[in-house]
């Protein structure tokens, strides 16, 4: 049997998709950091467009006419931009922390505007520390959802932080049109949300399933790309897919 391909969209490294060798193992990956990251050569730009096409340069290169999309957090909007622009190439999409928008106002806010700027000051203040509990650590040892020590050491030395923290600013932004991309988009969806996470709402999941209501949508203890029952719903996902392909 034809093995999946998956594109793992990153928020800003690879690193962040701890499920890697768990999806590995019944299909082909592509991950990839984005632009400046990784001992890339510094860039102005590393946005969600530019992620995106960081995405689109590796299909090419591999010359992938036929894959699932996977994005989770802030790299959603990049993954809503991939989905539109391969067109009929896509043959599937999964969304971790999945919503409509970045909105952090209204009565029905997607992202929690009180721990977002909490993140951001930590980042300014601590960047270590704001590393631990962006990867759920606690006294130094792993917790559920989370990353080993070295991991978040990993995660230090690839990443520089003089983009982490404009990443965060900008990012809330970055998602005004995922509505309005994925609406454009013919392919299945399968829809996650983290339990009790603390930055993306609940509001902001619901809209997303009203908004795709053939979309599958599921519930994860731990942050989709740390989870296990993420990557066992994606595989069950993507075996649809190829049993719909036939």
């Amino acid at each position: 049997m034809k093995r999946q391909r998956l594109l793992l969209v990153p928020q800003l490294t690879e690193l962040e998709w701890v499920i890697r060798p768990e999806l590995e193992e019944w299909a082909d990956v592509i991950a990839y950091d984005a632009p400046g990251v990784g001992g890339a050569a510094p860039v102005d730009d590393f946005g969600s467009e530019a992620v995106a096409q960081r995405g689109l340069e590796e299909v090419r290169r591999r010359g992938w006419d036929r894959f699932v999309v996977v994005a989770d957090e802030f790299g959603v909007a990049a993954a809503s931009r991939i989905a539109v622009a391969v067109g009929h190439a896509l043959e599937g999409i999964a969304l971790g922390h999945a919503r409509t928008s970045n909105s952090m106002t209204g009565d029905r806010p997607a992202v929690n505007s009180q721990v977002h700027e909490a993140c951001v000051s930590l980042i300014r203040t601590d960047p270590r520390m704001f590393v631990h509990q962006l990867f759920k650590m606690t006294g130094g040892e792993t917790v559920a959802g989370g990353y080993g020590a070295d991991l978040v050491d990993r995660y230090l030395e690839r990443v520089p932080f003089s983009l982490v923290e404009p990443f965060w600013e900008k990012r809330t932004f970055a998602g005004e049109l995922i509505g309005e991309r994925l609406a454009n988009v013919a392919a299945p969806m399968l829809l996650a949300r983290h339990k009790g996470c603390l930055l993306f709402t609940d509001d902001g999941f619901e809209d997303a399933v009203a908004a795709f209501p053939e979309a599958r949508a599921i519930t994860c203890t731990e942050k989709p790309s740390t989870s296990t029952e993420f990557a066992e719903a994606l595989r069950d996902f993507c075996t649809s897919l190829t049993s719909a392909r036939g």
